[in-house]
């Protein structure tokens, strides 16, 4: 019998969407036939979900939805003993990510970085490694020599940059997040401020934690994550964090 039955997945992608309201009904049907739980974010922007169901449940799901939003679904994956999500839940909001910013995510082309290609770029005595993250986040676990930005949600970002940087000085960012899509959006505004060289960590530190070996991580700590896990451990398995969120929970 599998110990971790539960697979539990997320993925978002920034392209436009029409009809939210169609869409939504289309993909909370679509939860429930496959008894898949958790949360999907769609806004015009995009789409973003966090979601477990069982593995070959998430797979017939995928399929399905793949069909909905017109697209191929590229998604990070952990494997959990029980269900962290008990909703079936389909949000529409003004953004699937809040920065309260308008950025042309078209500017982010050309600054992702591989996993396996992060611990080069972060190492380089020019480089300036952001944590894109809330400062409850960060506690639990960083890269080595990240900046904290204290912040209490994404939308704070913005403020701590044009206090802390200057794209004079600071002409080389990497910054990285728990999935990406923090970075996504916000890599192409830090090059709309004038940053000649920003880079972000693609997929995440989850894709970096499940790509790159142990012994070769940079990583420190644990990771937090939003559901009932807290935090995860280097083999993307329930790790021992403490949550300093007191749940209140603001990308």
């Amino acid at each position: 019998m599998n110990a971790k039955p539960y697979e539990i997945i997320s993925f978002y992608e920034f392209k436009i969407l029409a009809d939210l309201e169609m869409l939504k009904t289309r993909l909370k049907a679509a939860m429930r036939e496959h008894s898949v739980f958790g949360t999907i974010l769609l806004a015009e922007e995009g789409y973003n979900a966090n979601l477990c169901g069982a593995k070959q449940d998430i797979q017939f799901f995928l399929n399905d939805i793949e069909n909905i939003l017109d697209t191929k679904i590229s998604y990070k994956s952990s494997f959990h003993a029980a269900s962290p999500f008990r909703k079936h839940e389909v949000k529409i909001k003004p953004e699937i990510v809040t920065l309260k910013k308008k950025v042309d995510i078209s500017k982010g082309i050309g600054t992702h970085v591989k996993p396996k290609d992060w611990n080069a770029v972060i190492s380089a005595p020019d480089v300036f490694v952001l944590d894109a993250r809330n400062h409850y986040e960060h506690k639990n676990g960083t890269f080595k020599n990240a900046i904290d930005p204290n912040t209490e949600k994404f939308s704070d970002l913005p403020r701590f940059v044009a206090e802390t940087f200057d794209p004079q000085t600071h002409t080389k960012v990497a910054m990285f997040c728990t999935g990406g899509i923090r970075c996504e959006k916000f890599a192409p505004f830090m090059k709309e401020l004038g940053f000649a060289e920003v880079f972000q960590l693609e997929g995440g530190i989850l894709k970096y934690l499940e790509e790159v070996p142990k012994e070769e991580q940079l990583w420190e700590g644990e990771c937090f994550v939003f559901d009932e896990r807290r935090t995860l451990d280097e083999k993307l398995e329930m790790g021992s964090g403490t949550d300093y969120s007191q749940r209140a929970y603001k990308l």
